[in-house]
């Protein structure tokens, strides 16, 4: 039978209004880091999506690569998220909060007091860019800085933090958090063999390159629920200098048959190809969806057409949307309803202001 993906659905803990998500995307909108209306009118606008997920959210003052992210380890961010929840339940539409750690995609000048970031080792990404400060104090692209590698006890300290912004997201109320497992930041440089070259309990065998991965996941259920946990995964991309590797089908698999036991709210894989890296091997959803007993979100280059043969073959149960939603406020009614899509215009996806970013027509209003 075919399923209606613009109809009402209960997927394991979730209870939503259709099968549609809003992918997480960087807008870079809050110079201080904490949200406001602005951005509750941004989010509201797109809440014809059954899921909405945030933006990339820093879990600490030192886990940023780009300017103007908001966060939710302060107070005050905690308040600021609060306006942006009310404004999205008031529409009808569940919200997880995205948790951001960059890693080694970072710069000093995202640093506090311009010091190193940190990564599983002190291996520089030195391809890939952090959005920040160049010596001569101008905003812009920056080659990642060479990183320092955490000792294991900053290892459990970064997992702290982890926890700490999931108990926040919570108290800014979040229905949930999605851990940022993907795109070739932190938790996905521990499971890249040529980046983690740990001789500690998190480097070695894809047991221990995978453990970092697992005991932040493991950590957040502790504090907040099973139900309240999902994870982002890119596997095969290559996003943040990370080279293929000969057991990446093994790892994922791995990762799938632990990740069922868990119970999470959703896994959320990604397809690279939209960001001009490697694209999934033909199969591999299928292959992923024989491994993990749960929710799964696609997200990548997704149409309307490729999320209903995906969810009526039973390979996926939620279709995401990323950059769909920056131009077209009205997604979820254009699809249903066929209309015309509103191209986005990329110079307009980061920078504070409110053009290109509150300001795009609904197809009614064009």
């Amino acid at each position: 039978m075919k399923t209606n993906i613009f109809k009402p659905v209960s997927l394991g803990f979730l209870k939503l209004k259709n099968r549609i998500s809003m992918a997480p995307m960087t807008r870079a909108r809050n110079a201080d880091g904490i949200p406001n209306s602005d951005n509750a009118l941004y989010y509201s606008q797109r809440a014809g999506a059954g899921l909405i997920i945030t933006e990339g959210t820093a879990i600490s003052e030192t886990s940023k690569g780009v300017l103007y992210i908001p966060g939710l380890y302060t107070p005050g961010q905690v308040e600021g998220w609060k306006k942006v929840t009310k404004a999205v339940h008031e529409k009808g539409s569940v919200i997880f909060a995205q948790l951001w750690h960059v890693g080694r995609v970072s710069h000093s000048s995202n640093q506090p007091g311009g010091i190193a970031p940190v990564g599983p080792s002190d291996i520089q990404a030195t391809t890939s860019f952090a959005w920040g400060y160049d010596e001569n104090g101008k905003e812009g692209p920056v080659i990642s800085s060479k990183p320092r590698a955490l000792s294991t006890n900053e290892v459990k300290d970064v997992i702290n933090d982890f926890v700490k912004a999931a108990k926040n997201a919570i108290k800014a109320g979040f229905d949930g958090v999605e851990l940022h497992g993907a795109n070739g930041y932190l938790i996905e440089q521990f499971l890249n063999p040529f980046v983690n070259n740990r001789t500690d309990e998190y480097g070695g065998t894809i047991e221990k390159r995978s453990k970092f991965l697992l005991d932040v996941v493991d950590a957040a259920i502790e504090a907040v629920g099973n139900d309240k946990v999902a994870i982002r995964l890119t596997p095969y991309g290559g996003l943040g200098d990370l080279p293929h590797y000969d057991e990446i089908e093994a790892t994922y698999h791995y990762l799938a048959n632990e990740l069922t036991k868990r119970n999470l709210a959703y896994v959320h894989l990604m397809d690279q190809q939209s960001k001009g890296s490697h694209a999934l091997p033909d199969g591999f959803p299928e292959r992923f969806r024989s491994w993990y007993d749960g929710v799964i979100i696609l997200a990548g280059s997704m149409t309307k057409e490729k999320a209903e043969k995906l969810i009526n073959a039973g390979t996926i149960d939620i279709a995401g949307f990323g950059e769909p939603f920056i131009s077209n406020p009205d997604l979820v009614a254009r699809l249903e309803n066929n209309w015309e899509l509103t191209p986005p215009d990329r110079n307009l996806y980061y920078g504070l202001g409110n053009h290109g970013y509150t300001d795009w027509e609904t197809y009614k209003n064009l």
